[in-house]
């Protein structure tokens, strides 16, 4: 078998076993439930962008914009 057709088994296999699946992206319920346990309340406006997550909420009773990246990352927006 060829260097080649081994890789692509392998590289099919893990798509097939969801190691590449956006199943490992968090769920709306699991990235309010990380915000929340970061201080921020009032979670919304949760939209795809190309950067990320972009999402609006509240911490010290302030309106912030947030981003939160592919690996989970948080930043604020300023």
């Amino acid at each position: 078998m060829s260097t080649r057709a081994i890789f692509q088994m392998v590289l099919w296999c893990l798509m097939i076993f969801g190691i590449f699946s956006p199943a490992h992206a968090l769920t709306q319920e699991e990235l309010v439930a990380k915000l929340e346990a970061a201080g921020y309340s009032q979670v919304r406006d949760i939209k795809s962008t190309a950067e990320g997550i972009s999402v609006k909420a509240t911490k010290d009773g302030k309106d912030i914009s947030l981003v939160v990246d592919s690996s989970g990352q948080v930043k604020e927006r300023k």
